[in-house]
């Protein structure tokens, strides 16, 4: 496992308007200079596949604060969770920001997401990004058990709540989907608005969401400090998601790397799991991949590779993802390739690109191309 950095980085120097494009080395904001646009890099872990150890991710994170990089951010699924995955690698780390992307709504109640986030804010020393997103129905009605409901009521209510405890307000919030304190009429009664007893070391911490529909994405820029978009297409992302950039807000798409110099062979790598979310993620009609494929004009290659896999012909399926698509969500082949494909995700308004790879000399790579 690779040694934590532990030196102390002074703030990088005030920057006027306009001026020429810079890398800020040797500190944990590490940007890729692309025109009169910087955007930081970030490592995503993910969650440790079945029958792995998270240690293995913690291990590529720690390398990734050494290279310089902004941040580090867990997922959770029905495996490894986020929070304890992330609280390991926030002690053994000392300057990059450590987030969630994402901890699931369903899983944990506003009052104690707020806690868990105050505490590893609080340990981390102020490095915390809080990564929320309600997940799917399969996962929330098959895992956690809970109606699925109305996600875009549900998140508002919970960020709203998640705010107010960590300013340390006395909880007393009756909405559509939360009520606290629960007053139903099973109630004791003996409930009480109640605050959070630790001080925070910031009572703002930044909220992120994960959208995956134009509805969704309103939300985010409407409630939240940033947007946590997963098969985002550079060229395409704007129209199919209806937002413009906005100042101050962020952008923080998960990019996938495969570094190779035979592309055919780096765009193989990726087509499995491109398949499973396009083709296996829901049911007909309700899977949010497949919907966001069809708007950025994949509608029939979309329809092919579900019918494919909801059919247990997952290989023929997995064959159907189209190599433009690949090309679009993904940074893959040989390291020129890379770097020239990097200037369409600067823009289209992304601020931090979430590096997603197992391959430490694609993480090297990566910020390398920003010197």
């Amino acid at each position: 496992m690779a040694a934590p950095t532990t030196g102390v980085v002074s703030a990088p120097p005030a920057r006027p308007p306009n001026t020429p494009t810079w890398i800020e080395n040797n500190s944990s904001l590490l940007c890729i200079g692309l025109a009169s646009q910087v955007v930081r890099l970030g490592f995503t872990m993910g969650y440790a596949p079945p029958g792995t150890n998270p240690l293995e991710l913690i291990a590529l994170a720690q390398e990734a604060e050494r290279l310089g990089y902004d941040s580090a951010w867990t997922a959770e699924a029905w495996g490894t969770d986020a929070v304890t995955v992330l609280s390991w690698l926030a002690a053994t780390t000392s300057t990059i920001k450590v987030g969630t992307a994402i901890m699931q709504i369903p899983g944990r109640t506003p009052a104690n997401t707020a806690m868990t986030a105050a505490t590893l804010d609080l340990l981390s020393g102020g490095r915390f990004l809080l990564g929320l997103g309600t997940s799917g129905p399969q996962v929330v009605e098959g895992w956690h058990g809970q109606p699925w409901g109305k996600p875009l009521t549900k998140t508002r209510e919970y960020v709203e709540i998640v705010r107010a405890a960590l300013r340390r307000e006395a909880l007393d919030f009756h909405g559509d989907q939360y009520d606290v304190p629960y007053a139903g009429t099973d109630a004791t009664g003996l409930g009480r608005p109640l605050k959070l007893m630790l001080r925070p070391l910031r009572d703002s911490i930044p909220i992120y969401l994960a959208a995956l529909s134009p509805k969704n994405v309103a939300l985010a820029f409407e409630i939240a400090d940033g947007w946590l978009p997963i098969f985002f297409s550079p060229e395409r992302a704007r129209e199919a998601f209806g937002y413009e950039p906005r100042e101050g807000f962020e952008i923080v798409p998960t990019v996938h790397v495969v570094l190779s110099d035979d592309l055919d062979a780096a765009r193989d790598l990726l087509r499995p799991m491109l398949a499973l979310y396009i083709g296996g993620m829901g049911a007909r009609g309700a899977n949010f991949y497949n919907a966001l494929v069809r708007r950025y004009g994949y509608e029939d290659e979309a329809e092919r590779i579900q019918e494919l896999y909801l059919g247990g012909k997952q290989r023929e399926a997995i064959a159907a993802v189209p190599d433009g698509l690949i090309d679009e969500v993904a940074l893959v082949g040989p390291r020129e390739r890379i770097r020239d494909r990097l200037d369409a995700w600067r823009e289209s308004g992304v601020t931090t690109l979430l590096v997603g790879t197992p391959d430490v000399e694609a993480l090297r790579t990566l910020a390398e191309l920003a010197l």
